[in-house]
């Protein structure tokens, strides 16, 4: 696996899908790939993250984390997504970042790259597999 470029991209408020990504890296790290771990930008206002002092203090544990271009998805050979669930569908913040991808998309530059997902929730059957069916289809490529 060594010369593989592989952009692990995640949303999380709490943590979960942080972790996941970074096992994923880990993973990535020892089969020789080289590795870019990246966030989607936050969205949600201000004050909505300050009521949630989990998701408040994960955001500042994680500020060293470069937000996602899309000159990452070129860079990457291989790409995997980590997005929790709400209800079956990934959050805004990850489907604001796909509605950015159309070009990239129409331009071939997203052809032929190995893509995988991971997701999670808070209870078991949680809708996971819904939501990751809903990033495979909201990919435009």
């Amino acid at each position: 696996m060594s010369n593989v470029n592989t952009a692990i991209i995640y949303y999380s408020s709490g943590g979960t899908n942080h972790q996941l990504a970074e096992w994923a890296a880990e993973g990535a790290k020892e089969a020789g790939a080289e590795v870019n771990v990246l966030r989607v930008t936050e969205t949600a206002p201000q004050a909505v993250i300050d009521s949630s002092p989990g998701w408040k203090a994960h955001l500042e544990e994680t500020q060293y984390v470069p937000e996602v271009t899309l000159a990452d998805l070129e860079w990457g050979d291989a790409i995997i997504f980590s997005v929790p669930t709400r209800f079956g569908i990934m959050l805004a913040q990850m489907k604001q970042f796909f509605d950015t991808t159309g070009g990239l998309w129409f331009q071939g530059k997203l052809a032929n790259k190995a893509v995988s997902a991971m997701s999670s929730a808070q209870n078991p059957y949680g809708g996971q597999e819904a939501t990751i069916l809903s990033l495979y289809t909201t990919m435009y490529w």
